[in-house]
């Protein structure tokens, strides 16, 4: 899919995020995980038996799902579902499954309470792999649809015409708003961090877009600090898998490095034209992710530049 069209996906997609409650929302989960994965297993619940404490299966990755979606979140309510989930998992199905992902539909983000419980789970029985599931992630599994299979998902036709969005990842909005208010140009005698300079040259960026990102590189710092510390930790990884995971299609979709970063720009600042202050904040983004190799690829060891690319 284009640009235009992912991003119009995007917005359907939170729009079905606002709205899907309890059963339907395991449907379009469901619907979801069949699309991406064959050997993803629907359960259904079946008489007496119910679903024996699994909404989804996975044969492959023995991975075991838990939804929980309700209209209003309560803390008691998020611990006794958790609790009974994984203790029904655990007596009922222990043999089919090594990780335990509660998903739910909270779109700010992983509640704290559950991010506490999936840590106290993990301690406690160290034989099972723990992880969650909320929007950022149900995303990441939409964007990798086509889009006969997205349209299908989402339950709507994703329109081929241009259109312009002013805004790409809204999750990235906090991080860019507080970049853009603390940002003052860089020391351009600031060391840089300690990102071989090759990495550049193996992925020919050159000229404009090399000189942005090394000035990003100066204030990538700042990204660390917003995200260290806080509950926002889990965010930064899944903010980071979602950038490993949109770099990889537009890598497949464009060949001109420069395009790629054009693409990357777009998904962090939509397609309309940003003001120059929100320009040099999504370029110290870029350049923060390009040093953790979420975007672009690393040279293999021993890779030596061309003679002729610039240093």
């Amino acid at each position: 899919m284009r640009y235009e069209q992912r991003a119009y996906a995007h917005v359907k997609f939170l729009e079905l995020m606002a709205e899907l409650y309890e059963n339907e929302f395991e449907d379009f989960f469901h619907r979801l995980m069949c699309s991406r994965y064959p050997d993803f297993l629907d359960v259904r619940t079946a008489g007496s038996k119910g679903d024996m404490s699994a909404d989804g299966l996975t044969l492959h990755s023995r991975k075991l799902y838990a939804c929980y979606a309700p209209q209003t979140v309560k803390v008691s309510k998020i611990r006794a579902k958790f609790t009974s989930d994984l203790a029904g998992a655990m007596a009922k199905r222990r043999d089919q499954f090594d990780t335990f992902v509660f998903v739910h539909n909270d779109r700010r983000g992983v509640h704290p309470e559950v991010s506490g419980m999936l840590s106290t789970a993990a301690a406690s029985t160290p034989s099972l792999r723990f992880e969650q599931m909320g929007s950022r992630r149900l995303w990441q599994e939409c964007m990798q649809l086509d889009q006969l299979a997205a349209e299908d998902v989402l339950r709507c036709e994703i329109p081929i015409k241009e259109m312009t969005f002013g805004v790409g990842m809204e999750d990235l909005e906090p991080l860019l708003k507080q970049l853009q208010d603390i940002r003052r140009e860089p020391d351009p005698l600031m060391p840089l961090p300690d990102v071989p300079i090759e990495k550049l040259d193996f992925n020919r960026l050159e000229g404009a877009d090399r000189e942005d990102l090394l000035r990003g590189m100066r204030q990538s710092h700042l990204v660390d600090a917003f995200y260290d510390g806080t509950m926002r930790e889990l965010e930064h990884d899944e903010v980071a898998q979602g950038f490993r995971v949109y770099y990889e299609q537009v890598r497949g979709e464009w060949h001109d490095p420069e395009d790629v970063l054009w693409q990357l720009k777009m998904y962090i600042l939509g397609n309309a034209q940003p003001r120059p202050k929100v320009l040099r904040a999504a370029l110290v983004v870029l350049a923060h992710f390009f040093e953790r190799c979420d975007i672009f690829e690393a040279p293999p060891a021993g890779w030596q530049p061309e003679i002729g690319l610039s240093a």
